[in-house]
């Protein structure tokens, strides 16, 4: 088939989690303005780099590709148009710490989903690795962590809780591709934030920043992620995700000069160690 499709689930998985550990320096980045501006101008050219995608990838089937998606692509839109928004919103309500915490919990709910759902099993060496990732998000943040306003901790919650729903739908509809629902997803986003914002006008630096976010950071990552779950088990996408949590404070500490802590770095070599070992597991045996 088409290239990308051809390359091995961990390896889109890593990719995926690779583009969207960008967003929170991205996010630094934009320059006043209101949380519906960034979510309007994000999901405009995030919608605009999934049509470009679809036509590219199947030309004149294109249409019948979205059409073919059905009721699972619609779901699937709106379950990540949730999520999207509340990521945004969560940020704004709760500590970054928190956010990240919870966000994190997306390996527990991909692994409860994929068990209780799809019945795939958890092997003892991925329950292991699972137990060692989370020890080093604890590690990295949990110092950081604290009551927060439970409105926000609730609304961060939508997002591992209507990921892992997506990855389920994918998985529970292999034969399907469900990228459609990714531009469902943007769509929804995209006309909603239209009328909630007060203006779309924004300064030339936003609108390159929007652009960044809407593109290379979360198309090209959710992309990835979508045809990786296609053939990998749900627990180990959300393992491998954790490859984002690992990268975000790497990317602000060389382009803003932000020192991680101790803690940061210590935890994060704990994750790496969960990933590595997993994704050895993924390339040197069947997926469990």
């Amino acid at each position: 088939m088409y290239s990308i499709y051809k390359i091995p689930g961990y390896i889109l998985c890593l990719m995926g989690a690779f583009f969207l550990s960008w967003g929170g320096l991205l996010i630094r980045e934009w320059e006043g303005g209101d949380i519906w501006q960034i979510l309007f101008w994000r999901a405009f050219f995030f919608s605009i780099t999934l049509s470009l995608f679809l036509y590219f990838v199947y030309r004149k089937e294109a249409l019948f590709i979205i059409k073919k998606s059905g009721i699972p692509g619609v779901i699937g839109g709106i379950a990540m148009a949730i999520g999207f928004t509340a990521y945004v919103f969560a940020m704004s309500e709760t500590t970054v710490a928190n956010v990240l915490f919870i966000i994190s919990t997306q390996t527990i709910w991909l692994a409860l989903f994929g068990f209780l759902f799809l019945k795939e099993k958890i092997s003892f060496k991925t329950f292991l690795s699972i137990v060692l990732a989370m020890t080093g998000v604890l590690v990295m943040i949990g110092g950081s962590l604290n009551v927060g306003s439970l409105r926000g901790n609730l609304i961060a919650l939508f997002v591992p809780i209507n990921f892992a729903f997506l990855v389920l739908l994918i998985r529970k509809y292999s034969n399907l591709d469900l990228i459609p629902a990714l531009f469902y997803g943007g769509l929804i986003i995209t006309i909603v934030a239209f009328f909630k914002s007060e203006t779309i006008l924004i300064s030339k630096h936003n609108l390159l920043v929007g652009f960044l976010l809407g593109t290379f950071q979360h198309a090209f990552g959710f992309i990835c992620l979508v045809i990786a779950a296609r053939t990998t088990p749900a627990v180990v996408v959300g393992l491998l995700m954790l490859t984002e949590t690992l990268l975000g404070p790497f990317w602000v500490w060389i382009f803003l000069n932000e020192i991680p802590s101790l803690s940061v770095f210590i935890g994060g070599s704990i994750i790496t160690l969960a990933v590595i070992f997993k994704s050895l597991e993924q390339r040197y045996s069947r997926p469990s």
